[in-house]
C-alpha cells in the first residue's frame, strides 16, 4: 500500500517503521496546514495529528476518495460531521481512541464485566489512566471509551474527571508520569472486596501496529467502521 501520514511525531515515525517492515510505502508525511497533497498517489491515510487539525485531515481525505484511519483524540465534537462526510462521499473511515489490539480486547472485557456487575449495587466503579507527561488531553480517549462501556451497561449516567460533583457520575483519575506509554484500570470496590481489570502497554508499538493493520483491512471497503470490525468482534 501507499500510505500518507498526517502527523509525523513519535507515533507517525513508529507507524512508518512498522509500515516499511510490512512492505508498504510511505508516500507523504503531512504536517499541520499542508495543502499540496497528491491524493492520486495515496491508497490510505493514517492520521495521528493534533486535535485542531484532525477533522480537516479527515475531511480532505474523504472528499478525495482516500480511506482514512484516525487515532487523534480531542476532536470528537465533530465526529458526527465526519460520519456525514463519509456517507456523502461513499468513503471509508475508522476512528479509534486506541488501536492496540490488546486494548480493544480489553474494551470487550470491560463491557462484559460491567454487564455482570450491573445488579450488584454494593460496588462503586472507578477508572484510572496513567500516561507520559507529554500527553496533551486528559482523560485519555481510551479511558473515555472504557467509561462509556461501563455507563452503557450500568446505572452510571456520565463520567467526570478527578472530582465527582454529580450523582451517578463515574470518576476518572488521570495521572501523568514520565515514560509511561499507557496504563488503564477499571476498579469495582465494595466494603468486602475489590475487583480490578487492567491493561498495561509495555511500549507504543502496539498502538502503531494496530493502526497499520486497520489501514490494511479498510482497503476496498466503504463506510464508517471501528476496531470491532477489524478484529471481527461485532
Amino acid at each position: 500500500m501507499n500510505i500518507a501520514l498526517f502527523g509525523y511525531g513519535r507515533m507517525g515515525k513508529m507507524i512508518e517503521e512498522i509500515s516499511l517492515k510490512r512492505n508498504h510505502t510511505i508516500v507523504a508525511k503531512i504536517d499541520k496546514n499542508s495543502t499540496d497533497i497528491d491524493f492520486s498517489t495515496i491508497d490510505v491515510a493514517i492520521d495521528f495529528s493534533q486535535p485542531d487539525a484532525a477533522f480537516n485531515n479527515i475531511k480532505m481525505c474523504l472528499e478525495n476518495n482516500t480511506p482514512i484511519i484516525s487515532g487523534t483524540t480531542g476532536w470528537l465534537d465533530k465526529y458526527e460531521d465526519a460520519i456525514v462526510l463519509c456517507n456523502e462521499n461513499n468513503g471509508a473511515f475508522i476512528y479509534a481512541s486506541n488501536f492496540s489490539l490488546g486494548v480493544n480486547l480489553f474494551f470487550e472485557l470491560n463491557e462484559y464485566l460491567a454487564k455482570m456487575m450491573s445488579n450488584l449495587r454494593d460496588y462503586n466503579v472507578t477508572l484510572e489512566e496513567i500516561h507520559h507527561t507529554k500527553k496533551l488531553d486528559a482523560p485519555s480517549g481510551t479511558a473515555i471509551t472504557l467509561a462509556e462501556g461501563v455507563i452503557k451497561n450500568t446505572g452510571y449516567t456520565g463520567w467526570e474527571l478527578d472530582k465527582i460533583t454529580k450523582e451517578h457520575s463515574l470518576p476518572i483519575k488521570a495521572v501523568r508520569e514520565a515514560d509511561v506509554p499507557g496504563t488503564h484500570s477499571v476498579n469495582y470496590n465494595s466494603d468486602v472486596d475489590s475487583i480490578e481489570i487492567k491493561h498495561t502497554a509495555n511500549n507504543r508499538e502496539g498502538f502503531a501496529l494496530g493502526a497499520v493493520i486497520a489501514a490494511e483491512w479498510i482497503i476496498g471497503k466503504h463506510g464508517v467502521f471501528n476496531m470491532k470490525d477489524v478484529l471481527h468482534l461485532q
